[in-house]
């Protein structure tokens, strides 16, 4: 077997595209169940999403893990009866688990075991469309794979002995594969690290433009909304992770122009290290942009969970001191809308959309504009009546009303709002501006530059 026929074999044994599946969930001290209700609710949704039927679940609540097998002896026996019972293909945990644990639940269970971030793996490589997206899915598999890649070689044996040149096929491969692998992750991570810098001076050359993103836990309705907004055909689909690939629209709001808005992956609880690291390149639109909107779907009942979820990514992203705005979306789906009142009492400064319907639609432009607005800054500018590039700027990026020329001394004044980010573009030895912030006057000299 080569390292790619092995590799093939790991996706195989990733995907469980229409097979039947039982479920296993539990509740620790430091992870709680999200839904106490249903605790196989959301990986349900993902088993659903990546393909399988469920036919089955199993839960339990423990204060630490079994070492070998993650349930207690008792657990596994019940978990082989409800295998059996269902005749089921592959059992899927809501927890992630050691390559041993998995190995030996798949020896007592003799069905296939994967733990949530297999799941969710086999999920995103089923979405990636893009090179980007295919190059990011593959590292983070590879990397999530490699700890685990002794499975992989159980059915070789070994020579007795184990002394150097004593050693088994299984063994002398698996050191080889193992080269391979950090050979092409590190052939990856060098591919990954010249896409991101292509994504930064992409994303920088927008420095100039009013950029928002739109983040949010998976499936919270982000796509729709952004169709909502810019009419941008992006594709919909009531199922998790639906899309990966970052999109750019332009957005027109009424009373204010265009501003461009990024549509972005979702997040998840516990997404996988790995996965976050990858799609750093794919989540550089969210840590460049000038505004974030936190989309969350109002009409699930762990709206509060999810929130927290897309918190702890941002944090990991160093996006969590950008300006934000929350949203909640799809109250058309609120039969009882107390669930957003008690929302709304928490965080009193969010705005109720429907992407669907467009309710709300007007005060969330509203609260963009008044957002963007606060970037802005009310300036007089002084220069050399003959600066062109600075007169041309600030007709191409200000709103300028009132311009004095004082033929005298060959200057013009120039009153405008300008958005602050923009004020190092007219810096210059002939420049001075003067702008009032929270009506406190402020008189700042830009840098004077060396002349060349």
């Amino acid at each position: 077997m080569t390292i790619s026929k092995a590799f093939d074999t790991q996706r195989e044994e990733f995907s469980v595209a229409s097979e039947k599946a039982v479920l296993v969930s539990v509740a620790l001290p430091e992870r709680p169940w999200p839904n106490e209700a249903d605790p196989c609710d959301e990986i349900r949704g993902l088993a659903e999403s990546a393909g399988a039927t469920v036919v089955g679940q199993l839960t339990q609540r423990r204060h630490d893990v079994q070492l070998a097998t993650y349930l207690g002896s008792g657990k596994v026996g019940e978990l082989h009866e409800l295998v059996e019972g269902a005749d089921a293909d592959v059992v899927i945990f809501d927890n992630d688990l050691l390559p041993g644990q998995a190995r030996n639940l798949e020896h007592a269970l003799g069905v296939k075991v994967l733990d949530r971030s297999e799941l969710i793996l086999d999920i995103f490589a089923s979405r990636a469309r893009t090179a980007e997206s295919k190059l990011q899915v593959e590292l983070a598999q590879l990397e999530y794979s490699l700890p685990r890649l002794k499975q992989m070689w159980t059915h070789l044996s070994r020579q007795k002995g184990g002394g150097i040149g004593l050693r088994g096929p299984g063994e002398t491969q698996l050191e080889s594969d193992r080269r391979l692998v950090q050979h092409r992750i590190r052939d990856l991570k060098h591919k990954l690290n010249e896409v991101l810098a292509r994504k930064e001076r992409e994303v920088k050359s927008r420095s100039e433009e009013h950029t928002i993103s739109l983040v949010g836990y998976t499936n919270a309705g982000k796509s729709q909304l952004m169709n909502t907004l810019t009419k941008a055909g992006v594709y919909v689909k009531n199922q998790l992770f639906s899309t990966l690939d970052t999109r750019t629209r332009q957005w027109h709001i009424r009373d204010w122009g265009r501003v461009l808005l990024s549509d972005t992956v979702g997040f998840i609880r516990d997404l996988p290290h790995h996965l976050v690291a990858s799609f750093k390149a794919t989540l550089s639109e969210a840590r460049h942009a000038k505004l974030l909107l936190h989309v969350v779907d109002a009409s699930s009942p762990q709206a509060e969970d999810h929130i927290r979820a897309v918190t702890t990514v941002l944090k990991e992203l160093d996006c969590d001191q950008k300006p934000t705005l929350l949203v909640l979306n799809k109250i058309d789906k609120l039969a009882d809308r107390s669930l957003l009142t008690l929302l709304e009492a928490h965080h009193p400064r969010a705005i109720a959309v429907s992407g669907l319907t467009g309710e709300g639609i007007a005060r969330l432009e509203d609260a963009v504009m008044e957002a963007l607005a606060e970037d802005f800054a009310e300036a007089e500018i002084v220069t050399d009546s003959g600066n062109g590039r600075v007169l041309a700027f600030l007709n191409a990026h200000a709103e300028i009303y009132r311009q004095e020329f004082r033929d005298d001394v060959n200057e013009v004044v120039i009153r405008c709002h300008l958005p602050k980010h923009l004020l190092h573009h007219i810096a210059g030895p002939t420049v001075k501006v003067r702008f009032v912030e929270r009506e406190k006057p402020i008189t700042v000299d830009t840098p004077e530059r060396e002349s060349a």
